[in-house]
C-alpha cells in the first residue's frame, strides 16, 4: 500500500468516527429509538402467557399459565384482602412421563413490591395457595396477601391421591422425585417471578419465603441452594433430614405393629397425664405446659411413672385395660424416644435421627377441641400398623409416619407397590442399603454453612413445637448446633434465631396453639436493621389469649415466682 493510500484509508476512518459520535451526541437526524418501555399487562392479559425453558433456572420444557381471575376484595378488618388477580399455571417436566408442576401466584391490586413463597406438607401434592398465612401465623395481623405480597406456591410436581399428603406413588418417577426434593422450589420461584414482573411492569424488591415441616424443608433448601432468590424465610418445625425421619418412621412403625404394642388413645392420655403431672412444675409453675423439657427428659420413666399414686405400667406389664400401659406399649413409647441408630452411613455421613420429645405430647388423646381430630391425625392415628397398611379415610388412618414410611419404602426404595415395608429393617436393610443411601443424598439437607445467604444480607426466624409427635424437635436442635459449629455462634445470630414454643405440636396444638408475628419481625430484620426484639407467642386453643416468651434455645421459659401465670412477663429466659 502506497504512503497516499493509507493517508487516505486515515482519513476516512477518522470521518466515519466523527460521523458515528456525532450521533451518538444527538448530532444525527434518524438517532436510533430507546428500548420500547415495558407495559404493565391486566389480569386477563396474563392468562395464556408462556415462559420460556431459559427463563427458568433448571431443566424444564417451559410453562404456562392456564387461568387467570380476578378475586374481589372481600372481609373487614385484619381480615381484610383487596382485590388480586389469581393466576394458576403448569411448569412441563422434561419427561413426558412426569407429571407438571402446577402452582399459583396471587397478585394483589395494592402490590407492596415484595413476593413470598409457600411450602408445602407431608409430600405435597396439591398447591401451596399462598392465600393464607404463613406457619403459626397472628391471627390479628393481616396475612402475607391482605399486606400487598404477590404470594405464591406449587405441589412440587405431581397431585396427590386418596392419600393426599401422604400420597409418595409420584416417587416411581425419577424427575418428580428430584421435583419434590428440591428443584420445583427453583421452577416455580422463577415462573412465578416472571409472571410477577409482567403483571406490575416492575422488579421484586424483596423475596421471602414461609413453610412448616416439608414446607420449613423447603424454605432451609431455598435458602441454601439459591441464597441470591431470598431475602428472608419463615422456618417452622422443618423435616430437613427427610429421608433419615423416614428410616426413623420405619423403626417406629415396625414396633408399633408388634402384638399388643398400639396403644389406644385412651392410654396415650394416662402417658400424657402422668408425664404432665410429673413434669409440668419443673419450670417454676404448674400451668399446663412442660417448658423445661430436658429436666423432664432425663428424669420421666414410664416404667416407673404414677398417676394419682398408681403406677401407669399395667400388673406384670400385661394388657389389662385403658388404665394403663403393657410392657410393649412402653416399650413402643421408648423407641418412639430414643434416637435411630444405623448400622451403616448415609451420603452425608449421617448414622442416627434423634429421638422425638415423647413425654407430655399429644399422641392423638381424646378431647374435644376441634383441633384434635388434626393432632390425632398427624400423630399415631387410630389404626395398628400392618401389611398392608391400613387405609387413610375421613375418620380412621394408621399413624401418619406408618403411612409415610409405606409410601417410601413401595415408591422410593424399591418401586414395588406389593412391597411389605414391614419386612424392610431401616437399620439393617440389605440389599435395599445401596438405594437408601443414594435417596438420602437427594432429599436429606444437611449444608451447614448458610454463608452465601447471610453475605447477602438474608435473614431466618425458626420455631419448633417442644411437643411435635411428627418431626423431632431435637432434629432441628441438631441442625441449629450444626450451622453454629460451621459458621460460629456470632455470625449465626447476626442473621438467624432459633426459639421452641412449649406445649406446640405439629402445625396444630390444642395444648398451645401457637400464633406468633413473625413476619412483621422478619420484615424489620431485612428491610430496617433492626434485630428481633424480645418475641411473644400467644395460645388460640388451650388457654386462649395466654402469652409466653419465645425463648432463644437453648434457653427456655421459667417462672419468675410471682405474676399472672398466663402472661409473658411472668417467664424468664433461662439454661437452668
Amino acid at each position: 500500500m502506497t504512503i497516499a493510500s493509507k493517508n487516505t484509508t486515515l482519513k476516512l476512518t477518522t470521518l466515519a468516527a466523527a460521523i458515528l459520535a456525532l450521533s451518538a451526541c444527538g448530532g444525527s437526524d434518524n438517532p436510533a429509538p430507546p428500548p420500547p418501555a415495558q407495559v404493565a399487562k391486566t389480569c386477563t392479559e396474563l392468562n395464556g402467557l408462556t415462559i420460556a425453558a431459559a427463563s427458568i433456572g433448571l431443566p424444564t420444557t417451559g410453562a404456562v399459565v392456564t387461568s387467570t381471575v380476578l378475586v374481589p376484595a372481600a372481609g373487614t378488618g385484619v381480615a381484610a384482602v383487596a382485590e388480586y388477580c389469581k393466576v394458576l399455571g403448569d411448569i412441563n417436566p422434561v419427561d413426558t412421563n412426569a407429571p407438571k408442576i402446577k402452582f399459583q401466584v396471587n397478585l394483589p391490586v395494592n402490590w407492596n413490591s415484595k413476593a413470598m413463597m409457600f411450602g408445602g406438607g407431608g409430600y405435597n401434592g396439591v398447591i401451596a395457595t399462598g392465600a393464607g398465612n404463613v406457619p403459626a401465623g397472628p391471627i390479628d395481623k393481616p396475612t402475607p396477601l391482605a399486606r400487598g405480597y404477590a404470594t405464591f406456591g406449587s405441589d412440587s410436581g405431581h397431585q396427590a391421591n386418596a392419600n393426599g399428603s401422604r400420597d409418595g406413588t409420584f416417587g416411581a418417577n425419577d424427575e418428580a422425585l428430584k421435583n419434590f426434593s428440591s428443584d420445583a422450589l427453583k421452577k416455580t420461584r422463577d415462573a412465578a417471578i416472571t409472571i410477577i414482573q409482567a403483571r406490575y411492569a416492575d422488579t421484586v424488591k424483596k423475596t421471602y419465603f414461609a413453610g412448616g415441616s416439608t414446607g420449613g424443608r423447603e424454605a432451609l433448601i431455598a435458602v441454601q441452594n439459591w441464597p441470591q432468590d431470598f431475602d428472608g424465610a419463615i422456618v417452622l418445625y422443618p423435616a430437613w433430614n427427610a429421608a433419615s425421619l423416614d428410616l426413623q418412621f420405619g423403626r417406629i412403625t415396625r414396633e408399633l405393629a408388634k402384638p399388643g404394642a398400639y396403644p389406644s388413645r385412651a392410654k396415650r392420655k394416662v402417658l400424657y397425664d402422668a408425664s404432665l403431672a410429673a413434669c409440668d412444675a419443673l419450670d417454676g409453675v404448674t400451668d399446663g405446659l412442660i417448658s423445661n423439657v430436658k429436666a423432664c427428659n432425663a428424669s420421666f420413666d414410664p416404667a416407673t411413672a404414677t398417676l394419682n399414686g398408681t403406677p401407669i405400667r399395667c400388673v406384670g406389664g400385661a394388657d389389662t385395660g385403658d388404665t394403663c400401659l403393657s410392657d410393649a406399649q412402653i416399650t413402643a413409647f421408648n423407641v418412639t424416644n430414643t434416637p435411630l441408630a444405623l448400622n451403616y452411613a448415609l451420603a452425608s455421613g449421617e448414622t442416627t435421627y434423634p429421638g422425638f420429645n415423647t413425654w407430655g405430647t399429644d399422641f392423638g388423646i381424646p378431647g374435644t377441641s376441634p383441633l384434635q381430630p388434626t393432632v390425632l391425625t398427624l400423630s399415631l392415628g387410630t389404626e395398628q400398623p400392618a401389611n398392608p397398611m391400613p387405609l387413610i379415610t375421613a375418620t380412621t388412618s394408621p399413624p401418619y409416619g406408618s403411612t409415610f414410611w409405606d409410601q417410601w419404602v413401595r415408591f422410593f426404595v424399591t418401586r414395588d407397590p406389593t412391597f411389605n415395608s414391614l419386612s424392610l429393617d431401616p437399620q439393617n436393610p440389605g440389599s435395599l442399603q445401596a438405594r437408601i443411601v443414594e435417596l438420602t443424598g437427594i432429599q436429606d439437607l444437611n449444608k451447614s454453612d448458610l454463608s452465601a445467604f447471610q453475605a447477602k444480607g438474608g435473614k431466618i426466624l425458626m420455631a419448633h413445637g417442644s411437643h411435635d409427635a411428627l418431626v423431632s424437635t431435637r432434629a432441628t436442635e441438631q441442625y441449629w448446633d450444626r450451622i453454629r459449629n460451621t459458621m460460629g455462634a456470632a455470625k449465626v445470630d447476626s442473621f438467624a434465631r432459633y426459639y421452641e414454643i412449649p406445649g406446640y405440636g405439629h402445625a396444630v396444638s390444642s395444648v398451645f396453639n401457637a400464633s406468633w408475628d413473625s413476619l412483621t419481625t422478619l420484615e424489620n430484620w431485612v428491610e430496617k436493621g433492626a434485630a428481633p426484639p424480645n418475641q411473644v407467642v400467644a395460645d388460640t386453643a388451650g388457654v386462649p389469649g395466654r402469652t409466653r416468651p419465645l425463648c432463644d434455645y437453648p434457653s427456655w421459659a421459667k417462672y419468675k415466682g410471682a405474676g399472672d401465670i398466663n402472661v409473658a412477663p411472668s417467664y424468664a429466659c433461662v439454661t437452668q
